[in-house]
């Protein structure tokens, strides 16, 4: 069995840096997702669910 050197891909920094701010685009998009499904369920819920006995 013979073992490789080069381990992965090798990025310049230019590649990783665009690498980066695609994966901060993705994150923040999912971000984005994740507050519009909290907020369309809560209106969906209505105000009532404020008064409701516990």
């Amino acid at each position: 069995m013979t073992k490789k050197a080069d381990k992965g891909v090798k990025l310049t920094p230019e590649q990783a840096k665009k690498r980066r701010g695609r994966s901060i685009a993705i994150a923040c998009v999912l971000g984005a997702l994740v507050v519009l499904f909290y907020v369309v369920t809560i209106v969906k819920m209505g105000p009532d669910i404020m008064n409701r006995a516990l």
